[in-house]
């Protein structure tokens, strides 16, 4: 039971925020929001525990959720100083979660075939700039910032498409579709594209599940043989 209290409080962190959001009571949210990606790294950790997982591949996951809280904490604050340290620490983050998945999915790609994609992820990249009617001194850094999202994606759909384990590759490509969807739902409130009553509690719930099923995902990839 003792091994569980990780993912219990997770979840009642995670329905805290979503409810702080919905209701309208940032306080609730904002005390809560620092807990959550900590008490996520918890839960992989207490299971690692007590499963052969690679150390190697369970370390890249832990940094990945880590710097996820680093940037749950700076997006407390509307500072734009603060709003790029988010983004910095996220797209650290993806950092680790594509040497994870990447690492794995990447190999043997042909150099036409990642020519092919990484066009795609530019064009795709390009429109959902001009969509979000991004511009000025954050265009540059959130293009970045979207082809890292794109090349997340693109780890987790080659995993899908090459490799026999074909639940995990899927649960590790909704876990990016669903992170992807997510910041797109913050761009769009930030630069005021679209609104609407539940946009922030949208924004939250779908970030934590996008986080959870990239945990899952990565203990699974994580498993020793």
């Amino acid at each position: 039971m003792k091994k569980l209290l990780p993912l219990l409080f997770f979840i009642i962190a995670c329905a805290l925020n979503i409810y702080g959001k919905y209701a309208d009571i940032p306080e609730l949210a904002a005390a809560v929001k620092p807990a959550l990606m900590p008490l996520l790294a918890l839960t992989t950790v207490v299971y690692a525990l007590d499963n052969r997982l690679e150390r190697g591949s369970l370390e890249l996951l832990i940094c990945a959720q880590l710097f996820g809280c680093a940037g749950d904490i700076f997006l407390l604050s509307s500072e734009f100083a603060l709003f790029a340290s988010g983004i910095a620490a996220f797209l650290i983050g993806h950092i680790f979660y594509m040497t994870l998945f990447g690492g794995r999915s990447w190999k043997g790609l042909t150099w036409w075939g990642w020519l092919i994609s990484l066009a795609v992820m530019v064009v795709i990249v390009f429109l959902m700039v001009k969509l979000l009617e991004i511009e000025g001194a954050l265009s540059i850094p959130m293009a970045i910032y979207g082809m890292a999202l794109m090349l997340l994606i693109f780890s987790t759909l080659c995993g899908l498409i090459r490799f026999r384990d074909k639940g995990t590759w899927a649960i590790l490509l909704c876990g990016a579709l669903l992170f992807t969807f997510s910041d797109a739902l913050i761009a769009a409130d930030t630069f005021k594209v679209i609104s609407f009553n539940q946009l922030p509690a949208t924004i939250m719930a779908t970030y934590l599940a996008a986080q959870s099923l990239l945990a899952i995902g990565g203990v699974r990839l994580a498993k020793k043989n």
